[in-house]
């Protein structure tokens, strides 16, 4: 980082303290209640109902989830080179975080180091058990659909990011790494939960499971991802699974902290400005569609953290979502495409990336084009992606 961010960062440090993002959070929700009006009581009522919302089903995505991931950091096997970057959106996805998911790729990719940082942050957004699942579960929507229109719209939008990465140059790499100690097919098998996490969903979204209850949860997402979170266990020597769900329960709840005052934010918001009007819920589909993108890449820019924006955003499009003319479907994509903007220095995974795929970069204006500008050039596509299923009927 450049002397003169040096400077900013101290100066923006002399006027503002320095606290963690959950005390900023509810600072902010409590002092925009009380600039809007709110009394004491019914600010304290809401923030209340704001935190909790959902916050229960968002423990059964993170726990078993984080575990999945710790099960995978346990396995021996390392891709190759070529297969860290194919691998990187279902690294993204099943470690519920885009910077694990390059930190643990990244070191074996050489010089496709940016294309696993876009391909983790585009899994991350768009693929189960993370973004679509996240997002439908604030809304209150549970439709298995969402995971199949995610997984396509996972293609254009991670090729946008890998073409992005042919042209916008600074790559660094370390030539050194020619080849990792694993095969191919151990690799592969390392990731076959995610498999199985699929063929659940897809049964629960051909048959009716609904007279059997074990196998209706067992074929819902969070059912679905419990099995895959054993199987993924089940995996790793007898030793180090207690490890891993004690990493898995330490995550969870500071995350969880993080998600309920994020969510009560919003739910503060709502109570103090229209923001119904601000969607355009009343137009056409594709109004409000995009309404949806720009508020919550509105929320994305002033937050950095895609976690804590997918947990605003949703007491705040709720009410729109199911007052729309559009698709809930759409909604849901709508929002997981919004939160791609922008890679920022506000955002941790900039700087994991910075100093890792841009590390002889030294401009730091050039490391914010090359990384805001790809996971723009990221949501546009899948923006117009959206819009364009909307207008041909299929979503």
């Amino acid at each position: 980082m450049s002397d003169v961010v040096f400077r900013q960062v101290r100066v923006r440090a002399a006027f503002f303290p320095d606290l963690p993002l959950v005390a900023w959070m509810v600072l902010i929700t409590l002092a925009l209640g009380l600039a809007g009006g709110m009394q004491a009581p019914e600010l304290i009522t809401v923030y209340n109902s704001g935190f909790g919302r959902a916050l229960g089903e968002f423990a059964l995505i993170l726990l078993p989830s984080f575990a999945l991931a710790a099960a995978l950091a346990e396995q021996p096997a390392t891709p190759p080179r070529g297969l860290a970057a194919s691998l990187s959106p279902v690294a993204g996805a099943g470690m519920i975080c885009p910077d694990t998911a390059y930190a643990a790729l990244s070191p074996i990719a050489g010089r496709n180091k940016l294309s696993v940082a876009f391909g983790s942050y585009a899994g991350f957004k768009l693929l189960y058990p993370a973004g679509p699942l996240l997002v439908a579960t604030g809304l209150g929507l549970e439709d298995t659909s969402v995971a199949l229109y995610g997984a396509a719209l996972l293609i254009p939008v991670w090729a946008a990011g890998v073409i992005w990465t042919r042209f916008a140059g600074g790559i660094s790499h370390d030539p050194a790494i020619e080849a990792s100690s694993g095969t191919a097919l151990e690799s592969i098998r390392a990731f076959l939960p995610f498999g199985i996490l699929t063929a659940l969903l897809l049964a629960g979204a051909v048959f009716d499971l609904a007279t059997y209850p074990l196998l209706d949860f067992l074929t819902r997402p969070k059912g679905a991802l419990l099995v895959a979170a054993m199987w993924a266990l089940a995996r790793v020597q007898a030793g180090s699974r207690r490890s891993c769900l004690d990493s898995a329960v330490r995550r969870t709840g500071s995350l969880l902290l993080v998600i309920g005052a994020a969510s009560a934010f919003g739910a503060v918001l709502t109570s103090v400005v229209p923001v119904e009007a601000l969607v355009a819920s009343g137009r056409s589909g594709a109004m409000g569609i995009i309404g949806l993108f720009v508020l919550t890449a509105a929320f994305k820019l002033a937050q950095g953290s895609s976690m804590a924006t997918f947990a605003a955003i949703a007491p705040v499009a709720a009410p729109v979502v199911a007052t729309a003319d559009f698709s809930p479907v759409a909604a849901v994509l709508a929002i997981c495409m919004g939160s791609f903007v922008a890679i920022l220095p506000n955002d941790s995974f900039y700087w994991l990336v910075r100093r890792g795929a841009l590390d002889n970069l030294k401009s730091e204006a050039r490391a914010i084009y090359v990384l805001a500008g790809g996971a723009c050039l990221q949501a546009l596509v899948g923006l117009a992606m959206i819009l364009a299923g909307l207008a041909l009927g299929v979503m």
